[in-house]
């Protein structure tokens, strides 16, 4: 809105911007930081409607809007109104995801969200292409169908190759400043020889940011990964902000391209309400067979999940001779995990099941936003109607942005979709805290159990004090207590009469007297930099050091 605004002043230039610039400069880096961010565990959950929304409900919406767009506007060529629905069907999760996760949107619903936004890029963009071949009279079905499977299995293939490879170079990196140029450059390495052998550059640089994402945690450092996340969010900030505010900037020199032609501005305006009734209507129908399948899923995740029950049982009842039995405790070991992992997806099929008020709520997340700009400026000049067209595609993208955007809060505030409370998330992370605690404690006993052993085969060898290890365990301990404090702080904002427990206030005075103490140390810093009694090489290395010490002190949300 502020950019539609600025373009009417009186003197402010014509904006037009290259479609180049957006697909190649911004389209690769705000989906990898998007891509990074969406735990692989939680889209191996969802791939069911994460699959039927970004590609049949895509296709099913081109075509729709194509057909119907053909039928009112006859002078438009059918293949030119399909590539408009290729450019408006893809959804931007952006603003809805930020709205929900404010709000408390169930986070099934956001991933599913997130996942859809992550995909439907690429059938959009391939889509967009097939039509625009149509449009030129090389269009033969099973081709098309042909081209599609190849753009999407190269595009997997080389968006897997990169990941590992750039995933292994930046584990042999220990400057930040090299594996923040590595991470900036990977989703270009990723999208342009994608797209130089003809293949989905999008998905390519999708399956590199998952890839990258999920082995960050094993293969990173935690500075390169909190480093990771500030820069890309940060990126993420200044271009998905950009985009919109040049696509306003833009609405001005659109209008005035159309001119007097017999396609007028009313009746760009009378269609670009139609394509948003037709794009709501496609999506609110899906939802239907969507919330069907989700709950015909389930029985079959219990009946897998007693499957596994029953094969662990029958395999830890088996003899096996001695000679195999570490060989068969491995192999035992990998099923008890399988059979776990099965557990908490049937349990999580079961807690994250929305009925008719979430699916109503993903229904109405169908905003349009980057790709819809970027690929209506794709389309080429010697398509039929092109400055129609792309300003059908604004004006839709505009009235989805607004429409779902300023009503998203009051429906999610309405419906209240059933989701985790926040006694539920508190109780969850606090038993994850206790798990964490005891496996340092059982992990630190072995190894002092072993230096013991070690020490009495070799009295040289120097075993650690019990002092240390009770500093190792208070350590452990406390590395946790900023989590807890973070539940405890979200717990009581949700239910400000709540009374702390007992675990709360010490988590709360732990962090209390450890940020005095650091307060304390950064003013006795800034005391000896003033005095300039030590070299500024010291005075650095003591700063660096203090910030690491408040990093580890201040919760994660608020990191």
């Amino acid at each position: 809105m502020l950019g539609i605004g600025i373009g009417y002043v009186p003197g402010v230039p014509p904006v037009s911007l290259d479609p180049e610039i957006i697909l190649l400069g911004v389209l690769p880096p705000l989906l990898y930081s998007a891509a990074v961010n969406v735990p692989i565990l939680d889209l191996r959950r969802n791939v069911g409607p994460i699959a039927g929304l970004s590609v049949v409900l895509v296709i099913v919406s081109a075509v729709a809007i194509g057909a119907l767009l053909h039928l009112v506007v006859p002078q438009i060529p059918l293949a030119a109104a399909i590539a408009l629905g290729a450019v408006v069907a893809p959804t931007d999760a952006v603003a809805a995801t930020s709205i929900g996760k404010r709000l408390g949107m169930p986070p099934r619903l956001v991933t599913i969200l997130e996942g859809e936004s992550l995909v439907n890029d690429a059938t959009s963009l391939v889509l967009l292409r097939t039509a625009i071949a149509a449009v030129a009279g090389s269009f033969v079905f099973w081709e098309a169908v042909g081209q599609f499977a190849f753009a999407v299995a190269v595009a997997v293939v080389i968006g897997l190759l990169i990941g590992v490879l750039t995933v292994w170079l930046r584990s042999k990196l220990v400057n930040p400043v090299y594996d923040t140029i590595v991470s900036f450059t990977v989703p270009f390495i990723s999208f342009v020889p994608t797209e130089a052998v003809g293949a989905s550059g999008v998905l390519a640089v999708v399956i590199t940011g998952l890839y990258s994402g999920h082995h960050a945690a094993k293969k990173f450092s935690a500075t390169a990964r909190i480093n990771e996340r500030l820069n890309w969010r940060t990126v993420q900030f200044i271009l998905e902000n950009g985009v919109f505010l040049v696509m306003g900037l833009q609405l001005h020199a659109l209008v005035d391209e159309v001119g007097d032609s017999e396609v007028t501005i009313v009746h760009i305006g009378l269609i670009s309400v139609g394509v948003v009734a037709i794009l709501i209507l496609c999506r609110m129908v899906f939802m239907i067979p969507l919330v069907k399948s989700l709950a015909r899923a389930l029985p079959r995740y219990e009946a897998r999940a007693t499957g596994m029950r029953r094969l662990v049982s029958r395999a830890r009842n088996i003899d096996v001779p001695e000679e195999k039995s570490e060989r068969y405790a491995a192999k035992l070991q990998r099923v008890e995990r399988m059979a776990r992992r099965t557990a908490a997806d049937l349990e999580h099929a079961q807690t994250q099941s929305f009925g008719w008020r979430g699916a109503f709520i993903l229904g109405w997340s169908g905003m349009r936003g980057v790709v819809t700009l970027a690929a209506a400026q794709s389309i080429p000049v010697t398509v039929p109607y092109r400055p129609q067209l792309v300003l059908i595609a604004f004006i839709a993208a505009t009235i989805t942005l607004l429409l779902h955007g300023l009503s998203l809060p009051w429906v999610i505030r309405r419906l209240r979709p059933a989701g985790p409370t926040a006694d539920e998330r508190s109780d969850e992370l606090v038993s994850l805290g206790q798990d964490l605690v005891e496996e340092a404690t059982t992990a630190l006993d072995g190894i002092i159990e072993r230096e013991r052993a070690l020490a009495e085969a070799d009295p040289s060898h120097r075993v650690p004090s019990e002092a240390v290890a009770k500093r190792v365990r208070a350590s452990a301990q406390n590395a946790l207590a900023p989590l807890a404090f973070a539940v405890a702080a979200e717990h009581r904002s949700s239910e400000p009469d709540a009374e702390p427990s007992e675990m709360e206030r010490e988590a709360y005075d732990y962090l209390r007297l450890a940020r005095l103490v650091l307060d304390a140390q950064r003013d006795a810093l800034l005391e000896e930099r003033a005095i300039g009694q030590y070299s500024s090489q010291a005075l650095h290395a003591a700063e660096l050091a203090l910030d690491a010490h408040e990093s580890r002190l201040t919760p994660p949300q608020h990191h």
